[in-house]
C-alpha cells in the first residue's frame, strides 16, 4: 500500500514509519517539513495514497503554557482539513485518526473505560481531540454512501503510549529510580493501562490489511498494572531491588501542593498521574482484528521501554 502518514516526526510516527517499511508499505510523510508540506494538500500535489494515518496534533502541556486555541486549530481543524482530502480522493480506502483516551475522560477512577462512554474530557487538549472526533463523525455519517462506500474511518484513543524514543513521564520516573531514590508514593494503591508502541504499530498495520469496521477503538495493553508494580518493573532492569516507601497519603498530597507554589519536582498535577486509576478496556479492537491478545504484555512492552532508556544514557 502507498499510506500518507502526517505528524511523522514524532514519537509515533518515528516508529511506526519504519514498522510499515518493514511490512513492504510505500510511506510519505506530510508536515511542516518533509517529504510533502501542508500546502500540498490544496496544491493537489500529493501522489496516490491508499491510506492517510492523521498523527500530527498539539500534544497535552502539562506545564499549561499553551493557549487553548492553538489546541484546537491543530487537534480539530487541521484533522478535519486532512479528513477532507481524504472525501475528496475516492481512491484513498482508510483514514486513521490518532486520538486520545483524554477526548473520553480525564479520569476514570474505580470504573474502566470503554468506547460507549459518554465523552467528558477535561482542559483544551481532551476537549480539541473530542472536538476533532464529534466532527469527523457528523461529516462521515452525513456523506453520500458514494463517498463512503468500501472505505473506512478509524478514530484511535491510545493511553499513555510508550517505548524508544519517548521522553514523557515514564522517562522521568525511570531516571528518578535510577538515581537511587527510594519510591515515596507506595501508600497509594492503583491500577493504570499503559500502551506499548509496538502493539501500537502492530494494530495500525492490521487495519490497513484487514476489512475492520469503521469506529472508535481503544488502545491499550492488556493488563493495568500499579506505579508500584512499575517501580518494580524498573528496578528489574537496572537489577536493583525496588525501594517502594509508604508514607501516608496526606502527607504526600500536602508536599504535591507545595511542590505548584515553589516549582518542586512533585506536583500536584504529577502526583495525580503517578496515582491515579485509569483503567482501559481494549477487548473491542481485539474482537475486530480476531486476536485474543496484544502481541506484547504490558510488562514486556515497559521493560522494552525501560531498556531503552538505559541504552540511550
Amino acid at each position: 500500500m502507498n499510506i500518507l502518514i502526517t505528524g511523522y516526526h514524532g514519537f509515533v510516527g518515528q516508529n511506526i514509519l519504519p514498522y510499515l517499511k518493514e511490512k513492504g508499505h510505500t510511506v510519505y510523510g506530510l508536515g511542516r517539513s518533509g517529504d510533502y508540506v501542508w500546502d500540498d494538500l490544496d496544491g493537489d500535489r500529493i501522489p496516490h495514497v491508499d491510506a492517510i494515518i492523521h498523527l500530527a496534533g498539539k500534544a497535552h502541556d502539562t506545564k499549561n503554557q499553551t493557549e487553548a486555541d492553538v489546541y484546537f486549530k491543530v487537534n480539530r481543524d487541521l484533522t478535519m482539513k486532512v479528513f477532507s482530502y481524504f472525501l475528496n480522493h475516492q481512491d484513498i480506502k482508510k483514514f486513521i485518526f490518532f486520538s486520545s483516551v483524554k477526548a473520553a475522560a480525564d479520569q476514570v477512577a474505580d470504573n474502566i473505560l470503554t468506547e460507549d462512554v459518554t465523552p467528558t474530557p477535561k482542559g483544551p487538549y481532551g476537549e480539541s481531540k473530542a472536538e476533532a472526533e464529534k466532527q469527523l463523525n457528523s461529516v462521515w455519517q452525513q456523506a453520500s454512501s458514494a463517498q463512503t462506500d468500501g472505505r473506512q474511518l478509524y478514530i484511535l484513543r491510545p493511553c499513555m503510549m510508550h517505548g524508544p524514543g519517548n521522553k514523557g513521564n515514564l522517562n522521568l520516573l525511570y531516571k528518578v529510580v535510577n538515581a537511587g531514590f527510594p519510591w515515596p508514593l507506595g501508600a497509594f494503591e492503583n491500577k493504570r493501562s499503559f500502551c506499548a508502541i509496538q502493539n501500537v504499530c502492530f494494530v495500525v498495520g492490521q487495519l490497513l490489511e484487514q476489512n475492520v469496521d469503521s469506529g472508535v477503538y481503544n488502545l491499550a495493553d492488556d493488563e493495568a498494572l500499579s506505579t508500584n508494580t512499575l517501580i518494580e518493573i524498573i528496578c528489574d532492569c537496572l537489577g536493583r531491588k525496588a525501594k517502594i516507601w509508604k508514607f501516608g497519603r496526606t502527607a504526600m498530597i500536602f508536599l504535591a501542593k507545595m511542590g505548584d507554589r515553589l516549582h518542586l519536582p512533585l506536583t500536584t498535577e504529577r502526583l495525580a498521574k503517578l496515582t491515579e486509576n485509569y483503567v482501559v478496556d481494549n477487548s473491542k479492537v481485539k474482537r475486530a482484528l480476531g486476536i485474543d491478545k496484544m502481541p506484547l504484555s504490558a510488562r514486556e512492552g515497559l521493560s522494552h521501554t525501560i531498556r531503552s532508556f538505559n541504552e540511550d544514557k
